[in-house]
């Protein structure tokens, strides 16, 4: 099974980092269901920028936290590096 940290950006363009198995439906969900993370929801639509797999759970999380403690600039670094490989 894989697993992924992901990077929205918003509506008002600030950006949402997060978990799932499944980045397909979660992406829904952010955009149209009420399983969609309270944040997300009142700043739809979200666009999902960057993503990362990982084979264990544990991994995934780990660079989940990661991403998330790191300034905004730093987060846009990393979504540019990945569109230019």
């Amino acid at each position: 099974m894989s697993h992924f940290v992901y990077i929205l950006k918003c509506a008002d363009k600030t950006l949402y980092i997060g978990y799932t198995k499944n980045l397909e439906r979660r992406l829904l969900e952010h955009n149209t269901s009420k399983k969609g993370a309270r944040y997300t929801k009142a700043r739809r639509p979200v666009k999902l920028i960057y993503s990362e797999k990982f084979k264990k759970v544990g991994d995934a999380l780990r660079r989940e936290i990661e991403i998330k403690s790191w300034r905004r600039e730093e987060k846009l670094k990393l979504v540019r590096k990945a569109v230019f490989l």
